[in-house]
């Protein structure tokens, strides 16, 4: 997924509805800004809990592993 923002004279910009939509922002959330050594910047979303990615690496018709075998 691509989108451009433009930054303002301020320093700041909006991030793309498309991008919010798909990272379930809203209001108020707050992010962290990393930059990687070949310039690429990390954005995280820092009012996420553990709990809100429970299922998020389970594909359909896949079958659940416990978590003793997820080591492995």
């Amino acid at each position: 997924m691509n989108a451009e923002s433009t930054l303002t004279s301020k320093g700041q910009t909006t991030i793309p509805k498309d991008i919010r939509d798909r990272l379930h922002m809203k209001a108020g959330d707050r992010m962290t800004f990393t930059l990687m050594p070949d310039g690429t910047v990390l954005l995280r979303i820092k009012n996420k809990s553990v709990m809100s990615l429970a299922g998020s690496l389970r594909r359909k018709g896949q079958k659940a592993l416990p978590v003793e075998q997820l080591s492995r």
